[in-house]
């Protein structure tokens, strides 16, 4: 059976995961490869309606357990009924967030054990991991004012972020071989994705 590639795009809000996934996506493709575009939480039906619970400025009470139970229920959705498939027919599968994303926001940010986040993060994936893992790192207050403020996880306060990100670059720190670094903060658009095409360069 043919075995495509995983990546995934990581970063703090505002660290421009969205924009560069997708200049990622047109390029591999003007290549001529099969690639599949997705994003956490989110990706399928059952997904998408999860990413509207989640990001509700008006879930103001929702407890950081909650949050990760239904961040896990749509990565398992999305590995099960999109990723997998996908990479048993070969394409290369971009995705912006996956796993790293609740080791930093639940784990690092809302201060949830991380050996309980990696069981069970174990479990919704199957145990699959990103070939590699592009994290697009942002200065946190640099992020924020990029972002502005348009959903539930944006309006947490700026200290929650800083540990995110302290806790993506914690991350990033032990599996070095995996995950490459690429910095953002005032760093113009086209030399971002620059890197980012060369680092995948390397995987596919």
């Amino acid at each position: 059976m043919l075995r495509g590639r995983f990546i995934t795009i990581e970063g703090p809000e505002g660290s421009g995961k969205s924009t560069h996934s997708r200049m990622l996506c047109d390029h591999l493709r003007r290549r001529g490869l099969k690639v599949l575009h997705t994003r956490e939480p989110g990706g399928t039906k059952i997904g998408e309606t999860v990413r509207k619970v989640l990001l509700d400025k008006k879930n103001k009470k929702m407890s950081a357990a909650c949050e990760l139970f239904l961040f896990l229920a749509a990565r398992a959705q999305i590995v099960e009924e999109i990723i997998r498939p996908a990479l048993a027919r070969g394409y290369i599968v971009v995705c912006d967030r996956f796993h790293d994303a609740t080791v930093a926001y639940q784990g690092y940010g809302a201060g949830l054990g991380l050996e309980l986040i990696g069981s069970a993060g174990r479990l919704a994936t199957g145990g699959l991991k990103p070939d590699l893992t592009v994290l697009l790192d942002v200065e946190t207050k640099a992020g924020l004012k990029r972002a502005g403020i348009k959903d539930r996880m944006e309006i947490k306060p700026v200290r929650f972020h800083k540990k995110v990100r302290d806790g993506y670059l914690k991350i990033a720190k032990r599996e070095p071989r995996r995950i490459k670094v690429i910095r953002t903060t005032d760093a113009p658009v086209a030399a971002v994705q620059d890197k980012i095409r060369k680092a995948v360069s390397h995987v596919i």
